[in-house]
């Protein structure tokens, strides 16, 4: 959530700013500079009842200890006067506040300078591209033919237990599914990360405290008698876990990994984009999270973007990096990397990562702070990143190392797999 006072003092820059993101910032600023300003005038108006009645409360207990009752008395009718006015302008305020609050959820963060802007995914700009993508001839099967295949995921099945988007791992599709969690959290830890074992069921204020309610509440899965949400990430558990916390500076950075299943009501499209690993409605993930000193945020970025560049390498993947535009930037982030493997049998690029950089945007709606060395309080600055999201790597190692013969195990995860072929 932006902070009030920022879009106070950079109107025209936050206008500017979420203009990238097709997003007419003009009203609602307006709106929200009005609603602050109401705000103070009532806030100012009942502090000043509130002062007012306490002296004439202690005048009173001065007058009765005098005897002076007549003019005690008349002093009283006077502080029941202001109770009154207090009573009102404190429920006017908390409504003010409500409105201002209510407002403030609905704006999306400013993006970066280094945002480009643009309307969809085609917008995004490439700025990194590795790997060889290889020659598999006419033969090759898309991943969920390979599972049919070789009997490793069946997706009939998960839609008989579930339905659609709940695929079911059968042996050695189990077994790489548990290697490539063990392999990303092993790096992940040999990078400094902690690793966390969170829930995977959130409330309410963490829901709203990293963004997801009320921007994205339908694509959450909602246990409504308990009023709990199933976690479209970890970064939602993972995140709260600094809610209200004021951090020493020299805590400073926390960086933690986990790995936890997923759940999203989005998948919901037909056709081969979405066929097979390319959308679930339940998938695996691992993910790194930072909370950073806002000078060290953006290098700490960078940091997590060649840390997943690293993992891939390793996987030897052919793989590309694209900064988003603005019509493509989530709700919550001020600049987004995303890492795309390509898919040599479906011939398109899949989504594996998005690592992205919320600033104060998270930290102000979670009062995530650190007190700084002159003794002040400051928001800290929020990052995250999959590292990785499984069903699409999955999807990448079982079309990119197929042969005539069998799937092959990319070397690194051999060790962890127990096999070297399927």
């Amino acid at each position: 959530m932006l902070q009030v006072p920022f879009i106070r003092e950079n109107k025209e820059l936050v206008i500017k700013g979420l203009a990238k993101r097709n997003f007419d910032a003009t009203q609602i600023v307006e709106d929200v500079i009005q609603l602050d300003e109401d705000r103070r005038k009532i806030q100012a108006q009942l502090d000043n009842a509130l002062s007012e009645s306490n002296t004439l409360s202690k005048e009173i207990g001065m007058l009765f200890k005098s005897g002076e009752v007549q003019k005690a008395n008349l002093l009283k009718e006077k502080t029941t006067n202001l109770k009154e006015l207090s009573k009102t302008k404190a429920d006017n305020l908390s409504a003010k506040t409500e409105s201002l609050n209510e407002l403030l959820y609905t704006i999306p963060n400013v993006p970066h300078e280094s945002v480009p802007s643009g309307n969809t995914d085609e917008d995004n700009e490439e700025i990194f591209r590795a790997g060889d993508i290889p020659d598999l001839g006419t033969n090759a099967l898309p991943h969920w033919e390979l599972a049919k295949k070789y009997n490793i995921i069946d997706f009939e099945l998960g839609n008989k237990i579930a339905g659609a988007g709940f695929p079911v791992y059968i042996g050695k599709g189990a077994r790489l599914q548990r290697a490539l969690i063990a392999y990303f959290l092993d790096k992940n830890t040999a990078a400094g990360y902690t690793e966390y074992q969170v829930p995977h069921l959130v409330n309410e204020a963490s829901a709203f405290g990293t963004g997801q309610l009320p921007d994205k509440e339908g694509q959450m899965y909602h246990v409504t008698e308990d009023n709990l949400y199933l976690i479209p990430t970890a970064e939602v558990p993972a995140t709260n876990i600094f809610r209200g916390v004021l951090l020493d500076e020299s805590d400073l950075p926390k960086t933690i990994t986990g790995y936890t299943p997923c759940f999203r009501r989005e998948a919901g499209s037909y056709g081969a984009h979405v066929r097979g690993l390319n959308r679930l409605h339940q998938f695996d993930k691992v993910e790194i999270l930072r909370v950073e000193h806002p000078e060290n945020s953006y290098a700490a970025l960078d940091g997590m973007v060649a840390h997943i560049k690293s993992i891939l390498d390793e996987l030897k993947l052919p793989y590309r990096i694209l900064r988003l535009c603005g019509g493509d930037l989530g709700f919550t982030s001020a600049l987004t990397y995303d890492f795309e493997v390509f898919s040599t049998a479906q011939d398109r690029w899949l989504e594996i990562s998005s690592v992205s950089n919320f600033e104060t945007f998270q930290a102000n709606r979670l009062k995530l702070r650190y007190k700084n060395t002159d003794g002040k309080n400051q928001l800290t600055h929020t990052l995250n990143g999959s590292s990785l999201a499984l069903p699409r790597v999955l999807a990448g190692i079982l079309e990119n190392y197929q042969t005539d013969k069998n799937i092959e195990i990319p070397e690194v995860l051999v060790p962890y797999a127990g096999f070297k072929t399927i």
